[in-house]
């Protein structure tokens, strides 16, 4: 038989057992004589447990166990007693009150305590938040001012290249013209 199948069968077993105890009317005491040692257990009743053969079959027989709750026949003694209840005094109110305020007072403390920590964390949180940003606009500016002077460095080097070569263009031109003149000159003589 399977886990599942016996599971199954376990399942079933209580409803199987309330179904034929409602059919079945509950057997009175006989007494039957029987060989000693065999146990007739159609008939056979036990004070809180009756077994009930269900089928006979060459593999087995099946039983159906019936419990009761136990019967207190015999016995009354049994008696759970409650001790009786004795009212509070004033002084017994008046110290649980102040214990309970007690509580109230630390447990309203620790909360504080709690939400001052996490203010301050956060606090903390938010200025280390400003001062990463305020450090990223600085680097930023630092490098905007560098690359500002580097260009302005090449710019510069580029206007005194250009006025150099503006100025050797002036020289050759001047000294062209010195050159004309005195060839007008010399020619003119």
């Amino acid at each position: 038989m399977t886990l599942a199948a016996y599971k199954e069968k376990m399942r079933e077993l209580p409803l199987v057992s309330l179904f034929c105890s409602c059919i079945l009317p509950k057997p009175q005491e006989k007494i039957t004589k029987t060989k000693e040692g065999v146990v007739d257990l159609n008939l056979c009743i036990i004070k809180d447990m009756e077994v009930i053969e269900l089928n006979k079959r060459a593999s087995g027989q099946a039983f159906e166990v019936i419990l009761r709750p136990p019967s207190f026949e015999g016995n009354h003694d049994f008696q759970p007693t409650i001790p009786p209840r004795r009212d509070p005094s004033l002084e017994e109110i008046q110290k649980k009150l102040e214990a309970a305020e007690n509580r109230r007072k630390c447990q309203e403390a620790e909360r504080l305590k709690q939400l001052a920590e996490k203010r301050e964390h956060e606090r903390e949180v938010a200025q280390k938040a400003i001062e990463e940003h305020n450090n990223k606009i600085k680097m930023a500016r630092e490098r905007l001012e560098q690359k500002m002077e580097a260009k302005k460095e090449k710019r510069d080097a580029h206007i005194a290249a250009m006025l150099g070569r503006l100025q050797e263009k002036d020289k050759h031109a001047e000294e062209v013209r010195r050159n004309k003149e005195l060839m007008d000159d010399s020619d003119s003589q």
